[in-house]
């Protein structure tokens, strides 16, 4: 793995940085979650492979480092990427976001013009404040309670469910980034990251899993110009349960844009 020094905070970042010869695609994970974990086989198919590729383990998720002096909020994890970004003097590229990754991609895609910019997917992001079930289920909580007992509880629940792959990762979380990251997400931003993604030039595409359907917003989205995508098999987490069916989809997305690959 790669590693980016977030000065601000002195913490190492850790990515994979994977060859390809077309535009770059930074590809940033859900609450609990690392992209080490989650996107290795999503991003070695259906073309994909041919795409440089930027897998980002977040501050405090991951093998990223765990600062608890840092706030976790989806701002402050936008803008080391942002910085990240430039650092790598990366030009044109496509930022690929899942549920909390999506807020935060979209925080990151309104600091670059679509000459950068080539296009936003996200799959079953936030874009709302109020947070999801977990979110809101480790909201409950204060930070000391959850530090304490919630978050063991939560991984130990989530075995229970046969949810092996997100206990996993949320085990190698920081306990208290994931309580800040939800406090963030049931927060929201203003203009909401809604508001935001609706106001982007840059290409759109909303990835939802068949399995979580019906849902409102694939109208709402669709009534926007937004791109949809739907995976079949698969619920939210998408990258576990279809990861060739993700793939394609995002495969999909980057096809729209019209621009030399």
């Amino acid at each position: 793995m790669k590693e980016y020094i977030v000065e601000k905070d002195n913490a190492k970042l850790r990515y994979h940085d994977l060859p390809g010869d077309r535009i770059p695609i930074i590809f940033i994970h859900g609450l609990g979650c690392a992209s080490s974990f989650d996107y290795p086989q999503v991003a070695s198919m259906c073309g994909l492979e041919q795409h440089r590729r930027l897998l980002v383990d977040l501050l405090g998720s991951g093998f990223s480092d765990k600062p608890h002096q840092f706030s976790y909020s989806i701002e402050e994890h936008a803008d080391y990427l942002e910085q990240l970004i430039n650092h790598l003097d990366i030009g044109e590229f496509f930022i690929y976001g899942h549920s909390m990754g999506g807020a935060i991609s979209i925080n990151l895609a309104a600091r670059f013009d679509e000459t950068r910019l080539k296009g936003l997917i996200l799959s079953e992001a936030n874009l709302d404040s109020g947070g999801g079930f977990f979110s809101k289920s480790i909201a409950s909580y204060n930070e000391k309670e959850y530090l304490n007992v919630g978050h063991n509880k939560i991984i130990q629940e989530s075995k229970k469910e046969s949810n092996e792959s997100w206990a996993a990762s949320l085990s190698m979380s920081s306990p208290i980034a994931i309580y800040r990251e939800s406090i963030s997400l049931i927060e929201g931003q203003s203009p909401s990251w809604r508001k935001v993604l609706y106001s982007l030039k840059a290409t759109k595409t909303f990835i939802f899993g068949n399995h979580s359907l019906p849902d409102p917003d694939l109208m709402e989205l669709e009534r926007e110009n937004i791109n949809i995508e739907i995976v079949p098999g698969a619920g939210h987490s998408m990258a576990w349960e279809n990861p060739e069916g993700l793939a394609t989809a995002i495969t999909a997305a980057i096809n729209l844009t019209k621009v030399s690959r």
